[in-house]
C-alpha cells in the first residue's frame, strides 16, 4: 500500500491561503457582474455609452456616499421592483440629467406650478 504524503505546516498554510484567494476572486467575479448589468440599465435609461454608465454609476455612489457595489444593486432591484431610495433616485436623475435630458421612470409627478420637462431628442450616440 502506497503511503499518503504528509503535508508541512507552511504547505497547509499556502493552502488556506489560496482557498481564501479562491473566495475573494469569486466574490469579485460576482461584484463585477452586478456594477456591468446596473451598468446597462443605465446605458439604456440614458442612451449613453457604456464608459459614460460607468461614470454614471461612480457619480452617484460619491454623492451619496453608498458603496458602487450598493448601487448597482438597488438599480438593478429597480428595473425588477420598480422601486429606488429616494436619494439615489435624485442623484442618478442629477446625474443621468448631465448627460443629457432624463426622467427615470417611476418618478414622483411634478408639482402643477413647475412645467413638465420636455424630453430633447439627441441624435444617436457613436
Amino acid at each position: 500500500m502506497g503511503r499518503v504524503p504528509r503535508t508541512s505546516r507552511d504547505e497547509t498554510t499556502r493552502i488556506f491561503e489560496l482557498q481564501e484567494e479562491v473566495e475573494q476572486l469569486k466574490e469579485a467575479v460576482d461584484s463585477h457582474a452586478v456594477v456591468d448589468q446596473a451598468i446597462g440599465v443605465v446605458v439604456a435609461l440614458g442612451r449613453m455609452t457604456p464608459d459614460e454608465g460607468w461614470a454614471v454609476l461612480r457619480e452617484v455612489s460619491q454623492h451619496t456616499n453608498v458603496k458602487l457595489r450598493s448601487v448597482a444593486e438597488l438599480i438593478l432591484l429597480w428595473g425588477r421592483r420598480g422601486e429606488l431610495p429616494p436619494d439615489i433616485r435624485a442623484e442618478l436623475e442629477d446625474v443621468l440629467d448631465r448627460y443629457g435630458p432624463t426622467q427615470v421612470p417611476g418618478a414622483p409627478p411634478l408639482e402643477q406650478a413647475v412645467p413638465p420637462r420636455r424630453r430633447v431628442s439627441r441624435p444617436p450616440r457613436r
